[in-house]
Formats: C-alpha cells, sequence, structure tokens
C-alpha cells in the first residue's frame, strides 16, 4: 500500500498491538513449527516442514504490510474536522433517493471500515463519491450493484 493511511489514534495504536503480537508470538511460533518439522526426518518428503515454511512466508508478508502502513499512518485530529462538507470522520446522513430510506454512514480509513456498524472506506464507490459534497448535495454513486442516487441531508462528527 502506498501514500499516507490517515486513521484515528486508536486504529494507530491497534495496529502496533498487531504488529506486536506477530513479530513477539506467531514468528517464535512459526520458527518453532519449522524447528519441529525437521526434527522429524527427511526434509524432501516432509510437507509438515513444508507447510511451516509457507505459514512463516505469509506471516512475514503480513508483517512487512502492517509495518509498511504503521510507518505511512497518520493520526487524524478531530477537532479540526471541517463539517462543511464530506471528508475522512465525518458522519453523513444521506437519502437514498432511489428507495427514500435514510442511512448514515461515517467516512473512514480502509483499515477502519465495517460496514456493519455503518463505517465506509473513504476508498469505496460510496466514499468517493461523498468526499467533497455539502449538505443539499446530489451525489451519483456508480457501486458493483448499478448507480444509487444519494441526497447529503447532514454532515457531522
Amino acid at each position: 500500500m502506498n501514500g499516507i493511511q490517515y486513521v484515528t489514534a486508536g486504529m494507530l495504536e491497534q495496529m502496533k498491538a498487531e504488529l506486536q503480537h506477530m513479530k513477539g508470538v506467531e514468528r517464535p511460533a512459526a520458527s518453532r513449527a519449522i524447528a519441529e518439522a525437521r526434527e522429524k526426518g527427511d526434509l524432501k518428503e516432509n510437507a509438515a516442514d513444508d507447510a511451516a515454511k509457507e505459514a512463516q512466508g505469509m506471516l512475514e508478508a503480513k508483517i512487512a504490510l502492517l509495518e509498511t502502513q504503521v510507518a505511512s499512518a497518520r493520526i487524524i485530529d478531530e477537532s479540526n474536522i471541517d463539517t462543511s462538507k464530506v471528508s475522512i470522520l465525518t458522519k453523513v446522513k444521506l437519502v437514498n433517493l432511489n428507495t427514500k430510506k435514510e442511512v448514515m454512514y461515517q467516512i473512514v480509513s480502509e483499515k477502519e471500515a465495517d460496514l456493519k456498524v455503518g463505517k465506509i472506506s473513504v476508498t469505496s464507490p460510496i466514499g468517493k463519491g461523498l468526499l467533497g459534497k455539502a449538505v443539499g448535495d446530489e451525489v451519483e454513486v456508480h457501486a458493483p450493484a448499478g448507480v444509487i442516487k444519494f441526497k447529503v441531508q447532514n454532515i457531522s462528527i
């Protein structure tokens, strides 16, 4: 992942804790699994050794990705957010003009997105479509399910 990723202070702490767990707990466990597999005999025919090495490789890739994300993370200060337009961390109340239903989304980083609790990624089709919009603006979003039309009702923190 290239570029800056904006996250809350809490999410950055979570990312750092996850990285520490991977390095301090999972990495040593992967090394032990390889050592145990090697003790079991001939490495040419040892599926356990191959599986342990593959698991270690995947873990190292996850660690590298998370290290990059932590290094490129920038904490967003909620007190400086302008609610005159949609931006990251704002909560947006919308009316779906197709169904007339009201929905509320919070625009968050990819790492924090969770649709079940109304948090959508700034890089999602809806997130991208809403960025920079103001109350009263109508937005056409090209989503996988088709074109969805929204009207921005309210923007808050």
